[in-house]
């Protein structure tokens, strides 16, 4: 399973609608769950970004999650694949 932080920050539409966010997260969650994706983190911020997720899942998943998602025009995604410190290590066998 592929690890993903997703940086999101609110649209016109979800800072609006602001009370909604934690019943909005809780949909997000059950779409995940039934997309095979797991929310290992959630964190409302203040800054730049007003919420970042963790998840895993197959890039498939988490890619059609996180577009289902921002089609719903609460919340703008700036998506990074996240790699463990094993994995890394991985990579720079091959340099």
């Amino acid at each position: 399973m592929a690890t993903y932080i997703t940086l999101a920050s609110f649209t016109d539409q979800g800072i609006r609608n602001v009370k909604d966010s934690p019943d909005r997260f809780a949909a997000f969650k059950s779409l995940a769950e039934q997309h095979g994706v797991s929310v290992k983190a959630a964190y409302w911020t203040v800054g730049h970004y007003d919420l970042v997720l963790v998840v895993e899942g197959s890039e498939e998943a988490a890619t059609t999650l996180l577009l289902k998602t921002a089609s719903l025009g609460n919340v703008k995604t700036q998506t990074l694949r996240g790699f463990t410190e094993q994995e890394f290590r991985q990579f720079l066998k091959n340099i």
